[in-house]
This record gives structure tokens, C-alpha cells and sequence, in this order.
């Protein structure tokens, strides 16, 4: 059985070593690891997500789950449950960035947007100034 819970500390090396496993920027993550939540199978982190929060904006990122889980919605669990979180954090939008799910997102109600439109606290967060390429499409989702 698959668990879903609020990130610990003791969970943040983990995560870390998760994000490199699938390719996904780990800069930025310790200093907004108080808003990821975790997927633990038999007390292993197999999934991850986070949001980085500016004001009534935040910035969803690193989505991931290990290899052998994939496939089984895992994914849009964690999608699903930081986004009920996010609204209870009182956040009204929700920004991302990613270079491989343009495709998954939008059933969430995520739209594209040109990344210029993004707020300007999520503009200047370490996501989009120095770890995804500027080719990383950019989506927009109103809570």
C-alpha cells in the first residue's frame, strides 16, 4: 500500500536522490521542503511533489515517482493532493514549469502560458531563473 503524507525532514535525502533518478532539478528543494508531500511504499519514498509558495502564487514542482511505480496514478494522487493542499494554504495560482508532462498537466486544469505571464515572485524563483531550460513549457492553473 501506497501512503501519501506531509513530507519530514529525515525524508529530505531521499527526495533529493529521487529528483536525480528521474532528471528532475533538486536546487531550491531544501529551502521549500516544508510544503512537499511524499508517496511511501513499506516506508520508502517512491514519489514526490512540492510547491514553492510566494505570497497567494506558488510554483508546483518536482513531481516525481521512482521508476517501478509509475504508471499506476501515483502521480496524479500527488497532483491532485498538493493542489487540495494548495487551496488550503489560501494560494489562488498555481505556476510550472516542465520540459516532459506539457501533456499530463492540462487535466488538472493547468493552461499554457507564455512564461513572461507568470507572477514575478515565481519569475524570480531559482526554478525559473537558473534550472529549467528556457524551452520548459510554462502553465498556469487559477484555484
Amino acid at each position: 500500500m501506497i501512503a501519501i503524507a506531509k513530507a519530514k525532514p529525515d525524508e529530505l535525502n531521499a527526495v533529493l536522490t529521487l529528483l536525480a533518478d528521474t532528471s528532475l532539478p533538486r536546487d531550491g528543494v531544501a529551502e521549500h521542503f516544508e510544503h512537499f508531500l511524499v508517496a511511501l511504499a513499506e516506508g520508502r519514498v517512491v514519489g514526490a511533489v512540492g510547491m514553492e509558495h510566494y505570497d497567494q502564487s506558488a510554483l508546483l514542482r518536482s513531481l516525481a515517482v521512482a521508476a517501478e511505480y509509475r504508471g499506476q496514478g501515483l502521480g496524479q494522487a500527488l497532483t491532485e493532493r498538493i493542489l487540495q493542499e494548495a487551496r488550503g494554504w489560501g494560494i489562488q495560482r498555481v505556476f510550472l514549469l516542465t520540459e516532459t508532462a506539457a501533456d499530463f498537466f492540462p487535466r488538472f486544469g493547468f493552461k499554457p502560458i507564455p512564461r513572461e505571464a507568470a507572477d514575478p515572485a515565481i519569475q524570480g524563483s531559482v526554478e525559473f531563473t537558473t534550472t529549467c531550460c528556457q524551452s520548459a513549457a510554462c502553465m498556469r492553473l487559477d484555484l
